[in-house]
């Protein structure tokens, strides 16, 4: 009886193995799971993020959004734009408060360690409000344009242009807004001709020193950004 018993559950496990292994087989695997990672190719598990171009805005803090949730800036309103439309960019608000065209070209080298698509040079406000000299403007403009171009010579740079109040005297101020423009040309670049177009000077439109955009003032930079922008997308 014992025997026969033995018997019969030999057969029952027998049978219980048989399914388990049946039912195994028929159960569809993950590839990146049951292959060697070495053998599974990255280009197709990543190809989604590749696919995605980057907008990197590098600026002070205009572009920064000082005194503003940083949500607000116009850089972030340049995301929901792109977004609103179905276009892959991701973009990059690389602002800094209080910078200059030499603490910026200083700075350039940690910026450009990631893949940048469209540059957007927002840089010489600052200089022109502490009468910095007008050629060390332009040579580090000219430098920082110079280096990102020889990081990536496929990259599209735009030059946000600046005007400044004429408190260094007239020959300065016009000195100073003719730079953006002439590099411009010589480098062959796009040029936003005044970033703060409709905004600067008008006290509604700035915060309470009358430099940096309120909401409604970035909304308007925003706007400024975006009619040059838009055709290089």
């Amino acid at each position: 009886m014992n025997s026969i018993m033995g018997s019969a559950f030999l057969k029952l496990n027998c049978l219980l193995l048989l399914l388990a292994v049946v039912s195994c087989a028929d159960k569809p695997t993950d590839k990146l799971v049951s292959e060697p990672l070495d053998s599974v190719s990255l280009d197709s598990v990543t190809s989604e993020k590749t696919n995605t171009r980057t907008i990197l805005f590098f600026g002070n803090s205009l572009t920064a959004g000082m005194g503003l949730d940083p949500e607000t800036a116009f850089p972030a309103l340049i995301q929901e734009k792109v977004d609103s439309l179905g276009m892959d960019y991701l973009v990059i608000n690389s602002g800094l408060s209080g910078e200059t065209t030499a603490s910026g070209k200083n700075r350039l080298s940690w910026v450009l360690n990631q893949s940048i698509d469209i540059f957007v040079l927002e840089l010489g406000a600052n200089d022109g409000l502490r009468g910095i000299s007008l050629d060390e403007t332009r040579k580090n403009l000219q430098l920082i344009i110079d280096r990102v171009k020889e990081h990536n010579p496929e990259v599209v740079i735009i030059l946000a242009g600046m005007q400044i109040p004429p408190n260094m005297g007239m020959e300065y101020t016009k000195e100073f807004q003719r730079i953006f423009p002439d590099l411009a040309i010589k480098n062959d670049i796009v040029l936003i001709p005044f970033l703060l177009k409709d905004v600067a000077g008008i006290p509604e439109l700035n915060q309470q020193d009358g430099i940096h955009p309120t909401e409604e003032g970035q909304k308007i930079v925003a706007e400024n950004v975006w009619e040059v922008l838009k055709s290089t997308l």
